[in-house]
Parts: C-alpha cells; structure tokens; sequence
C-alpha cells in the first residue's frame, strides 16, 4: 500500500501516551488505524442520520433490545472465551 508523510500537530501528553501504547505497532501504524477507525465512525454517523432521515427516529424499545442483544452477545463471547482460555490450559 502506498504511503505519503505528513505533519501533524498533536498535545505532548497525548504523544507521550500513544507513542507508549503503540511501542511495537510504532507511531505511524497506530495513528492509520485511530484515523480508520475514526473514518468508519463518521460514515456510520452518516449512514444513521440518513435512516432517520427516511425511517424515523429509533425509538426507546428498539434501543432497549438492541441493547439487550449486545449484552446477549457479549456473554456469549466471554463464555466462548472462557472455553478456549480453559482449553489452552489444559493442553
């Protein structure tokens, strides 16, 4: 993939935090993925608001079960986890 340099103006503090956290990715690869990251967010802003736009508001029982959902999903996936982290001990 190509890459093009550029500057940037980031606070000290936040620098000294990220280049810690991103010691072995590096600099560069952690500030592509916040900025993926970042973009993907902005389009699914996007996508919502213009499902508003065409279907309404979501309402606060649509939210409720999907919140529901997640939570459901979320401890399947510590169950899974469990499972597999029990596994790896055993072998």
């Amino acid at each position: 993939m190509a890459t093009k340099k550029v500057t940037v103006t980031i606070p000290e503090d936040l620098l000294e935090e990220i280049r810690a956290e991103a010691a072995e990715r590096g600099l560069s690869a952690y500030v592509a993925e916040a900025l993926r990251f970042k973009r993907d967010r902005d389009r699914l802003r996007e996508l919502v608001t213009w499902l508003e736009e065409e279907h309404g508001s979501v309402t606060e029982n649509e939210r409720m079960a999907v919140r529901d959902e997640l939570d459901d999903l979320d401890a399947e996936h510590k169950r899974r986890q469990a499972r597999k982290n029990r596994a790896g001990e055993a072998a």
